[in-house]
């Protein structure tokens, strides 16, 4: 599967000269960008917290979607009700996976940051494309707790010391301030493999194959083919100066998209989607992985450390290539509509109804505020 043609979408601007890509989404993930050659060695040659945080609390006024973005077709349809909902349902089953219990010590990390809030957009996506194929949530919950326990660790190593350095997430310290660099690494490796554990364990009224199917895509979305991926590139290209469009898309497409897409690739296997419905719903998926992103590259420049509970402008400090950096912020926010405007076009066709979910979910993401 390739990804999103952002050679042809700019290159009506003078800033950018190289030639566009297919957008056929039948090659493999991982694409060959001519200006990775200089990092050719270090990229893939082939393509004590007991108490649930309040979700209404996340959703504030200036978080939430206006109706007629959420949903032209269904106005109706309450996206902040929903999203409380799913995510008090998830904050619930994470609740119950991850009890405190011995060893205290390694429990009460995991929990600190299982459990430290966030809008649980990852396993919402999973819950609302699994019951977009016509099943029910159940059957998809615990690999939505699972995303989440695979992002929470991917949040708790990247602000190790030895990634990005930070003391904020969520508006709380770091795990590793908490618990001292050592258990907040050993707490983001038990979330890890306890993720694949719960989905096997406790995925009930699916069948093995489909289960193994789910387990297969997941890691694979992690490893040194996505999230991985995209992590080592991105490292290796803070201070470059001849970094392009190209380059950016691979780390992105990588690190931020692949767990997104899947989140809802998860959903829709476990929900007995047929093969199409998949593949349609990996390319929508893909489009608001890297919408997550682009918004996340301009929120970074353009808010405060408190409205966005972590640091702001650390990409700027560590000078990494951002979105912002490359276009600037109106080309990136053109860019982020684009992105919206084309993963909602893959929606059509789905019940309107069942579909709507994903669609407030889209225009979320573009018009989230932290």
């Amino acid at each position: 599967m390739a990804s999103v043609n952002l050679g042809s979408w700019v290159q009506s601007y003078s800033i950018f000269k190289q030639a566009s890509r297919s957008k056929s989404f039948l090659l493999p993930r991982s694409l060959p960008f001519n200006s990775l050659v200089i990092l050719s060695s270090s990229i893939p040659k082939a393509h004590g917290f007991t108490s649930l945080p309040s979700i209404s609390a996340v959703f504030t006024e200036g978080d939430t979607v206006k109706e007629e973005e959420q949903h032209p077709q269904n106005p109706s349809f309450d996206f902040k009700s929903y999203m409380i909902q799913k995510a008090t349902t998830i904050n619930q089953a994470l609740d119950s996976a991850v009890p405190l219990r011995d060893p205290i010590k390694i429990h009460e990390a995991m929990r600190y940051s299982l459990l430290a809030g966030g809008k649980r957009v990852r396993p919402v996506l999973c819950l609302a494309a699994c019951e977009l194929v016509g099943s029910q949530e159940s059957k998809a919950l615990p690999a939505a707790c699972a995303v989440e326990m695979i992002h929470t660790m991917s949040l708790i190593h990247d602000d190790l010391p030895c990634m990005d350095n930070d003391d904020l997430r969520r508006g709380k310290p770091t795990n590793h301030k908490v618990f001292g660099e050592d258990i907040a690494v050993l707490a983001g490796d038990a979330l890890l493999a306890f993720a694949f554990e719960h989905v096997a364990v406790s995925t009930v009224g699916v069948s093995h194959g489909r289960i193994v199917r789910a387990i297969g895509e997941l890691a694979k979305s992690i490893g040194a083919e996505g999230l991985v991926a995209g992590q080592v590139v991105d490292i290796s290209s803070e201070g470059l100066t001849d970094v392009g469009l190209d380059h950016l898309e691979f780390i992105h497409v990588h690190k931020t998209a692949a767990l997104l897409e899947a989140s809802v690739v998860l959903g829709a296997i476990l929900g007995g989607g047929c093969d199409e419905d998949v593949e349609r719903l990996r390319k929508f998926a893909r489009y608001i992985g890297l919408l997550f992103q682009v918004v996340d590259d301009i929120l970074d420049v353009t808010k405060s450390s408190k409205e966005l509970g972590k640091t702001a402008g650390k990409d700027l400090l560590a000078d990494k290539v951002t979105y912002p950096k490359l276009i600037g912020i109106d080309k990136s926010r053109e860019f982020a509509e684009k992105l919206r405007s084309d993963s909602l076009e893959l929606l059509q066709g789905f019940d309107p109804e069942k579909a709507a979910p994903l669609v407030a979910l889209a225009n979320y993401i573009a018009y989230r505020k932290n």
